[in-house]
C-alpha cells in the first residue's frame, strides 16, 4: 500500500525510528519505554532496569497522539485518553517531556518529526473526551470565578478525602523532617500560620478561600479565635459546616459562600489569611485582592498570603495549557515581585517572606502516592480520566517545584497603626519556629 506515492511504513518500525530520533542522542535515564506489543525500546535491550517509570505506548498511533500537536495540553490529553500509560514513579516520567521539548526547539527538527508522526495511524474514534472546563463570560467576573472554583473543588468531598490528610488541608504542608507523615506536617503548617499571625483567644480571623475548613477549625480549637471562612465551593462549605457542628464550634466558627470582593466587614478582623487562593485571582484583580484584605483588617492587623508563584528557573508559559483546560481554569501565577508590587500600594508593609517549594514537593509526592493507593476506590466518585488528570497534574507539579520552575511564597504583611507601630510581629522568629519535638513515633520512613 502507498501513501502519497510512497510505500507505507510499518507503524512499529516508524515508531522505533521516531524514538531513536527523539531519545537516541539523549538517552532516557529514569524512564523506559514499552511498545503495545510488549517489546521494549531500544529494541535490543531488555528495558532500562534502573528506570523509575515505564511509559507504555498503548497502540501503534500513540506517539502521533502524544507529540504531533507539539503542546503540553495534547500530551496530557493523550495520557487522559490512555493513548499511553505510565507505570511506576509518574514524576520521573516528566524527563521524557523535557527531552522532547529540547529536541524539537528548531523548526527543521519539528517538521521532520511531524512528517513521521503524521504517517502513524490516527487514534480510532470512540474514546470518551476528558472532563474539560467550559467557562462563559469575561475572565474573573464574580460568576465566572465561581464556576472556575467549582469546576476544580466540587468533584466530590469523598474523592479528596481519599488522599488529603485528616483535616483535608489542600495546600503544602510544613515538614520539620523529610520523614514526617502528612498529617503531622499539615498540623505543623497550621500551627506555623497561626503563630505567624500572632493569634490569641478572642481574636477575629478571616480565611479567604477556606477550603474544607481545616485552618479555621484548628485556629478556633487551639488558639481560641473567632473565625470566618469564605469559599465559592458549595461542596467545601457543606463539609466545613458539618465539621463545625460535629466539633461543637458553632459559636466560634462560620463558613460563608462568598467571594472575597463581597465580604462586607471593614476593619473588623485582627488577622486575615489566604492559603492557595491568590492563584485564582487573576493578574488584573491582584491589586483589588490586596486592597480587599487590607480593608478587612484592623489597624495593626496581619495578613498572611500563601500562594504558588513562578520560580527562579524559567519555564514555558502556555495560554491554553493542560492545567488551564482540565485542572485550574483561569488560574494565574505571578513572580513574587509582582505580588509585592500590588501589596505595598494597598497599604501593606512586608514583614516576612518564605519560599516553601521543597515542602510542596514533599506534599505532592505524599498526595500522589495516596491517590495511587486508592485508585480503585477513587473510581467510585470520579471517572478514570479525572483520576488520571489529578495523578499527572500533581506529579507534574512536584517535578516543577523540585526543579525550581515553581515556588510557593508565604508572605506576612502588616497593616500599620496610625503611629506606624506593629505590635504583633515578634522580635525573635523562635516564636514561629519552636524547637521540633521528637515525633519519631509518628513518623514514617521511605
Amino acid at each position: 500500500m502507498k501513501i502519497f506515492g510512497k510505500e507505507e511504513t510499518d507503524p512499529r518500525e516508524l515508531t522505533l525510528g521516531i524514538l531513536e530520533k527523539l531519545f537516541g542522542v539523549t538517552p532516557l535515564r529514569q524512564v523506559s519505554i514499552r511498545l503495545w506489543d510488549g517489546s521494549p525500546w531500544p529494541p535490543n535491550a531488555s528495558g532500562n532496569t534502573a528506570a523509575a517509570a515505564t511509559v507504555v505506548l498503548q497502540h501503534p498511533g500513540a506517539l502521533r497522539e502524544m507529540f504531533l500537536a507539539n503542546s503540553e495540553a495534547a500530551l496530557g490529553e493523550a495520557y487522559l485518553r490512555n493513548d499511553f500509560d505510565i507505570e511506576g514513579d509518574i514524576e520521573a516520567a516528566f524527563e521524557l517531556a523535557e527531552i522532547v521539548r529540547a529536541q524539537t526547539q528548531g523548526w527543521s527538527k519539528k517538521l521532520a518529526i511531524a512528517g513521521q508522526l503524521w504517517q502513524l495511524p490516527a487514534r480510532q474514534p470512540g474514546a470518551k473526551d476528558p472532563r474539560r472546563a467550559d467557562l462563559q463570560d469575561a475572565e474573573h467576573t464574580l460568576e465566572r470565578d465561581r464556576h472556575a472554583v467549582q469546576f476544580h473543588y466540587d468533584l466530590s468531598n469523598d474523592f479528596y478525602g481519599l488522599w488529603l490528610d485528616a483535616a483535608r488541608v489542600y495546600s503544602c504542608a510544613y515538614f520539620q523532617r523529610p520523614g514526617d507523615d502528612l498529617d503531622l506536617a499539615q498540623r505543623h503548617k497550621l500551627d506555623t500560620i497561626c503563630r505567624k499571625l500572632g493569634l490569641k483567644p478572642g481574636d477575629r480571623l478571616m480565611d479567604i478561600g477556606c477550603g474544607w475548613g481545616g485552618l479555621i477549625l484548628h485556629a478556633a480549637r487551639h488558639y481560641g479565635v473567632r473565625a470566618t471562612g469564605i469559599t465559592l465551593s458549595e461542596c467545601q462549605a457543606e463539609y466545613a459546616r458539618e465539621q463545625i457542628r460535629a466539633q461543637g464550634l458553632d459559636d466560634q466558627v462560620e463558613v460563608r459562600l462568598q467571594d472575597y470582593r463581597q465580604a462586607p466587614e471593614r476593619g473588623e478582623f485582627d488577622a486575615v489569611v489566604s492559603v492557595g487562593m491568590v492563584e485564582h485571582v487573576g493578574r488584573k484583580n491582584l491589586p483589588l485582592y490586596f486592597q480587599s484584605a487590607h480593608r478587612l483588617l484592623k489597624p495593626g492587623g496581619l495578613f498572611l498570603n500563601h500562594g504558588i508563584g513562578t520560580g527562579a528557573v524559567p519555564g514555558e508559559q502556555h495560554s491554553d495549557s493542560f492545567i488551564e483546560r482540565y485542572v485550574f481554569p483561569d488560574g494565574d501565577l505571578f513572580p513574587l515581585t509582582e505580588m509585592n508590587r500590588s501589596a505595598e500600594p494597598a497599604g501593606f508593609e512586608i514583614r516576612d517572606v518564605e519560599n516553601l517549594r521543597e515542602h510542596y514537593t514533599l506534599t505532592l509526592r505524599h498526595w500522589v502516592r495516596r491517590l495511587e493507593a486508592h485508585h480503585a476506590e477513587a473510581l467510585r466518585y470520579i471517572s478514570e480520566p479525572v483520576y488520571r488528570t489529578w495523578r499527572v497534574y500533581m506529579a507534574g507539579s512536584a517535578y516543577r517545584f523540585a526543579s525550581g520552575e515553581l515556588a510557593i511564597y508565604q508572605t506576612l504583611l502588616a497593616k500599620l497603626q496610625a503611629d506606624g507601630a506593629q505590635a504583633r510581629v515578634p522580635l525573635d522568629r523562635a516564636t514561629w519556629y519552636p524547637r521540633p519535638r521528637d515525633n519519631s513515633r509518628n513518623n514514617t520512613r521511605g
